[in-house]
């Protein structure tokens, strides 16, 4: 190539893996497999050893788990926290008052996607569907917005705004950052996914409600009558992950109608009503006064900025401390044990959610001279690797230095990955070509990691692909998928392309 670097087998090795890899997306594969067959035989070319290579297959995921372990604390904890609130009924609370806010259609449409947003950036979208669908989305038809408006709001709003910051709990910057290398830091990527995040998705909020305004009818209990007579039209697709998680968090029998919600507050005692009306009011505070002293420090000079970690730590203590007085106020003397179960039940949800995302980082890791000893066994004090910088160094003559085009192909190989339904399988993989990419081009990293970590959410979290977590929410809405990818393709692949426009000029 146009370049002195010698290229060896083990590079050869490693571009024909993320070749397979992309392919095996592109095609709703699962990438496990070939992930580590590719991590064997870039190892045994580096080393030319087969119990070498044996060995890397191991601590490719071995060395995914300890940079990534904090992500799956995190998620645990959140999780364990939001079981305990839904023992409490705290989680109906919190939601139950915007249905008196929807006045008509129009203001439904807005307030779905604003209580869906914030609830899916503490908790994610995947138990926020289950909770906004059964306690909002009857409200909102009956306020005369269509079920079609109702799943377009909900996937935009969760699926596609909030999941793609993940700017709470941190897990998709948090990936992409360690993919892209220890210049990158995980702040800079989680403000800067952010802002496109944001641009993206009103951008979409907006044109999807003039995809649907016509359809909106004035306020009438018919309009919620025949809404539940109809059945759930969709049937369980073949995703392997958050899909199936979401389907699997629903209640089959949505919470309907003033007496059903009442029903279901009532099965609190008497003596703990106090306390599932304070959790309803401290939690969403807390976590909110935690974005608030995530952002002010950009904006009010001599304030202590929360950093890297810092913040992760910060939400997981703060989930920690509400889950055990939480679990206290609704079990007393038991909950010792009590808290302990929902810690466990974090965890199976954390590794079913996220276990597969460590073979396919090991092997990505592999790529990155940061992690490439560990997984190669290179001795102390050599040099490791860099196989996927050296590839772009050897190709760089051939890569057009151009901003725009650079990030629309990160764009573009993000949105790739995510066609499995994943949309955080394909992190490791932009988070390493934006580290790679980068200092060739002359552009930020981390600009990059979050243009990329735009592609890849937005299509595999839930908002362009059929056989995603999408499913969930049309099922709740009770209409046909594919109609509902039809509907959201153009305003989220427009504001896509208004988002990388914009990071381009802004960074």
């Amino acid at each position: 190539m146009g370049t002195g670097i010698a290229l060896t087998g083990a590079h050869w090795m490693y571009l024909l893996g993320v070749v397979v890899i992309i392919i095996t997306m592109a095609l709703r594969a699962n990438v496990v497999v070939p992930a580590i067959v590719a991590t064997f035989f870039v190892a045994l070319a580096y080393s030319g050893s087969v119990i070498s290579a044996l060995e890397s297959v191991f601590n490719g995921s071995l060395t995914a788990a300890k940079e990534l372990f904090n992500i799956f604390l995190v998620i645990a904890l959140m999780t364990s926290l939001l079981n305990a609130l839904k023992a409490l009924r705290s989680d109906i609370r919190m939601v139950e008052p915007f249905r008196k806010v929807m006045v008509n259609g129009h203001v439904a449409y807005l307030a779905l996607a604003v209580v869906t947003y914030f609830i899916s950036l503490f908790f994610w979208p995947t138990p926020a569907v289950p909770l906004v669908g059964a306690i909002l989305l009857p409200a909102a038809i009956l306020a005369g917005l269509p079920a079609m408006g109702a799943a377009v709001a909900i996937a935009i709003a969760g699926q596609g705004m909030a999941l793609s910051s993940d700017y709470v709990i941190r897990v998709a910057p948090g990936i992409s950052a360690k993919a892209a290398g220890a210049g990158v830091a995980m702040n800079v990527v989680a403000d800067r996914a952010l802002v496109l995040s944001l641009i993206t998705g009103v951008i979409a909020l907006v044109l999807g409600y003039l995809a649907v305004r016509k359809t909106i009818k004035l306020p009438s209990p018919e309009l919620l009558i025949r809404w539940e007579a109809g059945a759930t039209l969709n049937e369980k697709s073949g995703s392997f992950d958050k899909a199936a998680l979401a389907e699997g968090a629903a209640p089959r029998q949505p919470v309907v109608g003033e007496s059903a919600i009442a029903a279901e507050l009532q099965k609190i005692p008497a003596d703990r009503e106090r306390w599932s009306k304070l959790f309803a009011v401290i939690t969403p505070l807390a976590f909110l006064a935690i974005i608030v002293a995530m952002i002010l420090p950009k904006f009010v000079a001599g304030m202590p900025e929360i950093k890297g970690g810092d913040a992760a730590a910060l939400v997981g203590g703060t989930a920690s401390v509400l889950l055990i007085f939480a679990t206290l106020a609704c079990t007393g003397g038991r909950f010792l044990d009590v808290t302990a179960d929902h810690i466990i039940d974090g965890f199976v949800f954390a590794f079913k959610a996220m276990g597969a995302v460590l073979p396919i980082a090991g092997f990505f890791f592999v790529g990155g001279a940061d992690t490439a000893g560990s997984i190669l066994g290179v001795a102390a004090g050599a040099k490791a690797p860099n196989l996927l910088f050296e590839l772009v160094q050897a190709a760089q003559d051939w890569i057009p230095k151009n901003h725009f085009f650079v990030a629309f192909g990160v764009l573009i190989v993000g949105m790739i990955t995510g066609v499995d339904g994943s949309g955080f399988a394909g992190l490791p993989l932009t988070g390493s070509l934006s580290g790679a990419l980068a200092p060739t081009v002359g552009i930020d990293p981390a600009t990059l990691c979050a243009v990329g970590q735009m592609g890849a959410v937005w299509t595999g979290g839930g908002t362009l692909i059929a056989w995603s977590s999408l499913i969930a929410v049309t099922g709740f809405a009770r209409v046909p998928v594919l109609e509902a990818v039809r509907i959201l393709f153009w305003p989220v692949i427009l504001g896509l392309i208004a988002s990388t426009i914009a990071a381009v000029l802004i960074w």
